[in-house]
């Protein structure tokens, strides 16, 4: 049985707010503070940020699978966090992110999906 869930909505509160975040994680790159938890994983590098990435991902999954709307949007958001600190520990900008979404976004997923394989092991 399908649930009806609302809409995810025009992103423009959540664009707003990962420009925001995005800046405060530039910031703390920038001016590094061992009381600054930002600061402190990316001092340890690309690799715990993945590590810390992957568990915020599984812990989304599992709330998708069986939690309520609000602890969902509580662990993507700590996923979210995570993506961006991870993206900042290897130079990757989002307007790199957002270049890819929008070259993509031309074609179905599908089609997207399977031009994808051919060209990558992922």
């Amino acid at each position: 049985m399908t649930i009806p869930t609302p809409p995810l909505g025009s992103g423009d509160r959540l664009a707003a707010a990962i420009g925001d975040l995005a800046k405060t994680i530039d910031d703390r790159a920038s001016a590094p503070n061992n009381r600054s938890y930002t600061s402190q994983l990316l001092g340890l590098g690309p690799s715990a940020c993945a590590k810390k990435l992957g568990e915020e991902a599984v812990e989304t999954a599992l709330a998708i699978a069986g939690q309520d709307a609000g602890s969902v949007a509580a662990e993507a958001a700590d996923l979210l966090y995570h993506l961006l600190v991870g993206l900042r520990s290897r130079g990757a900008s989002l307007d790199a992110v957002a270049d890819i979404l929008i070259s993509r976004s031309s074609r179905s997923g599908l089609e997207e999906k399977a031009a994808r394989t051919l060209t990558s092991p992922t």
